[in-house]
């Protein structure tokens, strides 16, 4: 069977092109086209130049993973109507899989066109990761779920953003546990309230009181208590300047607004996520029939997941999810330090930890099986059980997705 291998090296313009046959020849003269509908128009004119020139029967199409710049034009070729007779495999390619690859093809030079021929020999050298066909439906949901992923890391950063200027304008709220939580109604509210430190000294105990009753709806099992720390906080905080507290106040101000409206956010991507969800019914009632998964972290697995057929077993899927360990032996000697592998899928890692810090809680398999790694773990314990637990989790989401059953 002939096969053509067409290597691509992307960026924000334009896209470098190399082409080799089987033999590795050139099948014809590199060329570079702009990274538009235009363009992929003239790339895909050339490979079928090609494949009629050299009767080819098999396309390899390869490309770095860069950014989003490559997103269009690799959907674009795999599912172009022109290309289908040519059973065309897109296959993007980690960037260390690459610059490693090309220190076996001796000194080349780092530009473009070079990047362009060693993924086309990367190609045609073979041993490529299992390729399946493009489901569009997959990439819909992905979007969404991914943009999740985006909002929630926003609010976490917001989050620490608002607690360093916290110490800064009332360090003793944060060193004193006075509040449950310190982005709770009640704690925000009294910068609304209370537009310097010394406003909140000089209030009565009576006053405090009652201005947590209030805000905090009869919450507060004795807000007399709650009052008398608030107070103490006060009195082991710093004063700052008058300029600088005005400053402050705006900034955590600002902050609280941001957050306010990510959680905002996060609400509406999430009421849309379970819409788009609906579409992978099986899967879906499969995964959510475990106690612990809800249909957030459902719709995550099954968009990062994709078929399951690209996963022979539940290795497969775990490698790809970057919950693999390292491996170092020679002869008798073999290590006994390993260390987790990063280098797969981050938004399946995240979810898939996401989804045993609920299982935990919920199921006496995972419950026990968490304390036990616990217990067994010497340093960073809740950390260590957590991600040995989500290789466990793998196997459970990889069993119920193969066998399309109800845990």
């Amino acid at each position: 069977m002939n096969k053509l291998f067409v290597g691509m090296d992307i960026s924000l313009d334009d896209v470098k092109v190399h082409i080799l046959d089987q033999d590795g020849i050139d099948a014809c003269s590199r060329f570079s086209i702009d990274n538009n509908p235009s363009g992929c128009n003239i790339l895909v004119s050339h490979i079928l130049d090609c494949c009629n020139k050299y009767n080819i029967q098999k396309v390899f199409i390869g490309l770095e993973s860069t950014s989003v710049y490559g997103w269009h034009i690799q959907y674009y070729l795999a599912d172009h109507a022109s290309l289908k007779p040519f059973n065309p495999s897109v296959t993007t390619f980690n960037a260390n899989t690459v610059k490693a690859f090309k220190k076996s093809l001796g000194n080349l030079p780092k530009n473009d066109w070079v990047d362009a021929f060693v993924i086309a020999e990367k190609l045609r050298f073979g041993r490529l990761p299992k390729s399946c066909p493009v489901d569009f439906r997959y990439l819909a949901l992905q979007r969404l779920t991914r943009h999740r992923f985006h909002i929630v890391d926003s609010i976490v950063r917001e989050k620490n953003y608002f607690l360093s200027n916290l110490f800064l304008k009332f360090s003793g709220l944060c060193q004193t546990k006075v509040f449950s939580n310190n982005f709770g109604t009640t704690a925000t509210e009294i910068f609304n309230e209370f537009l310097t430190l010394d406003d909140i000294a000089a209030r009565p105990l009576e006053d405090l009181v009652a201005f947590l009753v209030d805000k905090g709806r009869d919450h507060f099992n004795d807000p007399n208590a709650t009052a008398k720390l608030l107070q103490e906080a006060v009195r082991k905080s710093y004063r700052i300047n008058a300029n600088v507290n005005d400053s402050l106040n705006f900034v955590i101000k600002s902050c609280l607004d941001n957050i306010q409206y990510l959680e905002k956010q996060k609400k509406a991507s999430e009421k849309t996520i379970v819409n788009e969800v609906k579409g992978f019914k099986n899967q879906f009632l499969c995964l959510t029939s475990v106690n612990g998964i809800g249909p957030t972290i459902a719709a995550v697995l099954i968009s990062e997941i994709g078929g399951i057929s690209r996963f022979d077993n539940d290795n497969a899927l775990a490698k790809f999810s970057g919950i693999y360990w390292s491996e170092y032996q020679s002869a008798d000697f073999k290590a006994e330090d390993t260390y987790l592998k990063r280098t797969g899928n981050e938004y399946l890692r995240y979810y898939f930890i996401q989804a045993v810090d609920q299982l935990r809680k919920y199921c006496p398999e995972f419950s026990q099986y968490y304390a036990r790694k616990f217990n067994e773990s010497k340093t960073h314990k809740h950390k260590r059980a957590l991600v040995l637990t989500a290789r466990k989790a793998v196997r459970l989401v990889f069993a119920l997705y193969f066998h399309c059953c109800f845990w």
